[in-house]
């Protein structure tokens, strides 16, 4: 028995020295969740008669500076930018260097966001902003509002916000070519705006979606939005911008050879308008002027001229100007034609045949149309020589397959190229395929009224355009879930216009429905739109 009790205890031994190793396991404790926080600085902060060039803030912990680019606004801008340490490496001292001259009476910031986060975990200091004034006194009112998009739904990231002191001295260019007063900029989430530290006074308000960050507008690439008026600070009021691209004045940029028979002239703006003429050897020249695919040029066609040179004259209601066109040898184009649905066709589309030169002649005997039973199909054809374009035009019916044929020699383009042999084929789905939107407008506040439905991204997938009617239907349209913008069409040119900054014009009112309507195959959607809310 005593043997037994022995053992019995040494293996009670065995079973505590396990469950105490156990529960003694290191798991590293919870996970560090607190950012750094600031012991002192020097000069402090919200100093007043502020005259030094370094600035030095203690923290409780190791720090580093995270995305310093991105978070950092010097309100007001400086010619040369601050230097901010420690770089690359951890410190428990951020080191600002000012290495621009500071001006007399004047309240500075700057915010570095959430850029400066601890080392070990990067916890970030929450909106770290360091406030002094050259002057006695600290400039303590504030601007604020909101950015939106005046035609996507979305609204860009990083905005800057700005204000331009409007004095005896202030002109509308100014914001062209000089940095503003007060700056701040939404960062990647906030759509909201608030300019602080502003001195009482007047001035215009002025919001940049900038390709290039130098606080200055490029109507060429820069994304703009104003408020009308001059704005009196103080104000409580809740300022609105709205973003908008310019449309860039016409601009002809210097045109060059692409082929034997054909020039490329880019331009900047729009094409609307616009005369091309050419003169060979004192005579005129006949040409042909059409659309660069997806670029922003002007395609011009003329017969093969070897190793000379022609005269092309291009005006507008902006711009007169002259080119010489230099020729050389080379290979002219050839015809090809392709049909730009492959497989299927939608019964609001149009069965369409790109050419890759301009088309001059049809025999319309040598174009047949038919079923899939063979019987043949009555058609007509609209060709737009500017895009290249023929169009095919017919009744289409459900779950039919088409066969369009040309013969050799159907048409022929203006260097006297015909085509060869030629079949596409092409189906048709049935209606129970597709489905129909009936859209019902309330408190319009005025037509006409241009309706587009997109997909998530924006792209324009369907559009109507209503004078006066408050109900708009879109049938037979494919199935998914579609997005509604809404343009109020103030000057009824069918289409939406952008504003001006200069003329003072804001971009046509766009409303955005805000939930996405399900249109599903077979059914019937009735949606109420109630424009007033």
């Amino acid at each position: 028995m005593k043997k037994i009790n022995i053992q019995f205890f040494l293996f009670l031994t065995f079973v505590l020295i396990v469950s105490c190793a156990k529960r003694g396991t290191i798991t590293g404790g919870e996970k560090d969740i607190t950012p750094p926080k600031i012991i002192s600085s020097n000069p402090k902060n919200l100093s007043t008669q502020f005259n030094t060039k370094t600035i030095k803030i203690n923290f409780d912990e190791f720090i580093k500076v995270k995305d310093l680019q991105k978070n950092l606004i010097v309100s007001p801008p400086m010619k040369n930018q601050i230097t901010v340490l420690p770089q690359g490496t951890a410190s428990k001292q951020l080191v600002i260097k000012i290495n621009d001259t500071l001006k007399a009476n004047t309240t500075y910031s700057f915010n570095f966001g959430q850029s400066i986060v601890d080392n070990n975990e990067g916890n970030a200091y929450p909106q770290l902003k360091y406030v002094f004034s050259t002057g006695p006194d600290l400039d303590s009112l504030f601007v604020e509002g909101t950015i939106k998009d005046s035609y996507e739904k979305e609204t860009d990231n990083y905005v800057n916000v700005m204000l331009f002191e409007v004095d005896e001295n202030f002109k509308d260019s100014i914001i062209y070519k000089q940095n503003p007063r007060y700056i701040t900029n939404t960062l990647d989430s906030l759509k909201t705006f608030k300019i602080e530290n502003v001195k009482a006074g007047n001035y215009k308000l002025i919001a940049l979606k900038e390709k290039t960050t130098n606080y200055k507008f490029d109507p060429n690439s820069d994304k703009i939005g104003f408020y009308n008026q001059t704005i009196t600070v103080p104000d409580k009021s809740i300022f609105e911008l709205e973003l908008f691209k310019e449309d860039a004045a016409f601009k002809a940029k210097k045109p060059y050879q692409a082929s034997g028979n054909r020039g490329v002239l880019g331009y900047e703006g729009k094409n609307k308008n616009i005369k091309l003429t050419a003169i060979h050897k004192g005579n005129p020249l006949p040409i042909k002027v059409t659309k660069f695919p997806e670029r922003d040029s002007l395609q011009i066609w003329f017969p093969v001229i070897k190793n000379d040179s022609i005269s092309l004259q291009l005006q507008n209601k902006e711009v007169k100007k002259d080119f010489v066109l230099k020729l050389k040898n080379q290979k002219q184009d050839t015809l090809s034609i392709t049909a730009k649905q492959r497989g299927g066709l939608n019964f609001n589309e149009t069965f369409t045949l790109k050419t890759s030169t301009p088309l001059e002649k049809f025999d319309f005997s040598k174009m047949s149309l038919t079923k899939k039973d063979s019987s043949k199909v009555d058609f007509k054809t609209n060709y737009d020589e500017f895009n290249h374009n023929l169009e095919i035009l017919f009744t289409k019916d459900e779950n039919e397959r088409y066969t369009f044929k040309m013969l050799p020699n159907a048409i022929e383009d203006y260097l006297g190229q015909k085509n060869d042999s030629l079949n596409f084929t092409f189906t048709t789905k049935n209606y129970s395929d597709y489905g129909n939107l009936k859209l019902n407008f309330k408190n319009v506040k005025s037509f006409p009224i241009v309706i587009e439905l997109t997909d998530s991204k924006g792209k324009i997938l369907a559009s109507q355009y209503s004078e006066n009617n408050p109900v708009v239907e879109f049938l037979l349209l494919e199935p998914q879930r579609y997005s509604l913008r809404i343009i109020y069409d103030e000057n009824k040119n069918k289409e939406r216009d952008t504003g001006s900054y200069l003329e003072k014009r804001q971009p046509e009112e766009v409303v955005h429905y805000p939930t996405e309507i399900d249109v599903r195959a077979n059914w019937d959607v009735n949606q109420d739109v109630d424009l007033g809310k």
